[in-house]
């Protein structure tokens, strides 16, 4: 097994940096690629890992990253053109069977699905298309600009956005922890209106500028690569979290694909990690089920169909999700204000002031003393056991007293002790004349988790999810560019509110990488 660093030149010349780690042995090798903006230097040991089951392995920094030299846009054609040059550098090589698996996390999974679908050549066609790879292994995909900026129902992803940025905006190079530092020197930093010119403040506490943070709100389509997945047909292995913030681009993703699609969804955040005290058997060995994939997809023993599995929380337990998309047996509805469902407990009244807008990063609630901030509602203990696996989502009539309105759904599990875990989450915009009752649906994400009997679920509506979530100003304004605040009287009418959770009622457990890999 040997290592070394290559330059790997681009249609326009720019040599890329390249490490290539190869088995021992002279025989052709089939490829992993993995084109990278975080750093090549940390995939050394995921490269001798793919080295040593035989596959010759390469990261790649991308254009204007680390290593490599140019401009860095995040997003940009380039990206496209760049994957495909690389593919197409692999093929040429010695040591090459022209067999190629492009392979990335957030980021580079967006770079390993963009050289896979918008390269020319990528419809059905002949094997080895010269800049084209055979298959994909795309992780908690970060589908594009829109896609982390906003969320589907609207809202802005503040907080993760402007970390990212912080970190890897407009430079060579990472600086994981400057948004926490410009925090601590800057408290009201993620405040400053209007969000378009909050780069200009956290310019301040960087020591740097950040000017394309305006082009990050520019765009608002969102789908593209997930309409040109519709049309491929290599192989795709989705891996996301229920915990991953992009969970529902990684299903709609898997969902969409037209050729052989594999899902593996796991009780994990953004960087596939799991609560250490888990269970061994609720932990997968990633690298491990990777090569298999990969070795199964190049062959052609995949079945040319859609399936995969998602784990039940921490229990161990993986739900077969072999069908189109997840649904369950049985859909379970709790209407709110009832004693089966889920009771109100206040804020069928309440205001939603973005001077004093209910946080992200809080989950104790207030029960007494001022002015409601949200709709509170707790539904009775669990009789027994509950599986969910699938998506769920809140069903709501309300009414807001201004033009403009978030509603946020947050889902949170008691245990019997009390003990508060997120559950759930979703927020979308609504507009509309002030004052009208709308009946508005609230996508709360795809659930898989064992609820233990004696759980009770606690559902919180408000108007902002603060700093997670850029303010609604309430004013008609554009959240983006915003400088006026105005408060929004908010009330919901558990007539016709519920919310509905997916039911496993038949359990088909299975064991995540047979199933991933047949």
């Amino acid at each position: 097994m040997n290592t070394r660093t290559v330059s790997v030149l681009t249609p326009d010349g720019t040599p890329l940096a390249t490490d290539v780690c190869l088995p021992d042995g002279d025989r052709p090798r089939p490829a992993v690629l993995i084109r990278t903006p975080y750093g090549r230097d940390a995939h050394r040991a995921e490269l001798r890992g793919w080295a040593a089951h035989g596959f010759a392995a390469l990261a790649q920094d991308v254009r204007g990253r680390h290593g490599s030299p140019g401009e860095w846009h995040p997003y940009r054609d380039h990206e496209r053109t760049d994957g495909a040059a690389t593919v197409a550098w692999v093929r040429a090589q010695t040591w090459s069977n022209g067999e190629v698996v492009a392979v990335g996390a957030s980021y580079a999974a967006y770079c390993a699905l963009v050289t896979a679908l918008d390269a020319p050549g990528a419809a059905p066609g002949p094997v080895h298309r010269e800049g084209v790879p055979d298959a994909v292994i795309a992780a908690v995909p970060a589908l594009g600009l829109t896609e982390t900026a906003r969320e589907p129902g609207g809202p802005e992803r503040l907080w993760a956005r402007a970390g990212w940025w912080a970190a890897h905006g407009d430079r060579s190079d990472s600086d994981p922890d400057a948004l926490e530092r410009a925090l601590a020197d800057d408290p009201r930093l993620l405040e400053h209106l209007p969000v378009a010119r909050l780069a200009e403040r956290l310019a301040t506490g960087l020591g740097r500028e950040l000017p394309s943070w305006p082009r990050l709100w520019a765009g608002r389509q969102r789908g593209r690569l997930v309409a040109l997945g519709s049309a491929a047909r290599l192989p795709l292995l989705a891996v996301g979290g229920t915990r991953d913030p992009f969970a529902e681009d990684t299903v709609a993703l898997w969902h969409g694909w037209g050729g052989p699609a594999r899902l593996l969804l796991g009780p994990w955040g953004h960087h596939l990690t799991a609560d250490r005290s888990a269970p061994a058997r609720a932990r997968v060995n990633l690298g491990a089920l990777y090569v298999r994939w990969a070795r199964a997809a190049l062959a052609g023993r995949l079945e040319p169909t859609r399936h995969g599995a998602i784990a039940l929380g921490d229990s161990g337990r993986w739900h077969s999700t072999h069908r189109a998309v997840f649904p369950p047996e049985t859909e379970r509805r709790w209407p709110f204000g009832s004693p089966t469902g889920l009771r109100l407990l206040h804020g069928a009244e309440f205001s939603a002031d973005p001077e004093r807008p209910v946080r992200s990063d809080d989950l104790a609630v207030p029960v007494d003393g001022g002015p409601a901030d949200r709709c509170l509602l707790l539904s009775p203990p669990l009789p027994r056991p509950l599986d969910l696996a699938g998506a769920a989502v809140a069903r709501i009539n309300a009414t807001a007293d201004t033009p403009s309105a978030d509603w946020a759904v947050r889902l949170t599990a008691l245990d019997p002790s009390g003990r508060a875990d997120p559950l759930a989450f979703g927020i979308v915009r609504r507009t509309g004349p002030p004052g009208e009752a709308a009946d508005i649906t609230v996508p709360l994400g795809t659930l898989g988790r064992r609820l233990p009997a004696g759980t009770r679920l606690r559902a919180e509506i408000a108007g902002h999810h603060f700093p997670a979530h850029a303010r609604n100003p309430h004013t008609g304004d554009d959240p983006v560019t915003a400088t006026r605040l105005a408060p929004s009287r908010r009330t919901v009418n558990p007539r016709g509110s519920a919310l509905h959770l997916p039911v496993v009622a038949r359990r088909r457990y299975v064991e995540p990488v047979p199933e991933i890999c047949r």
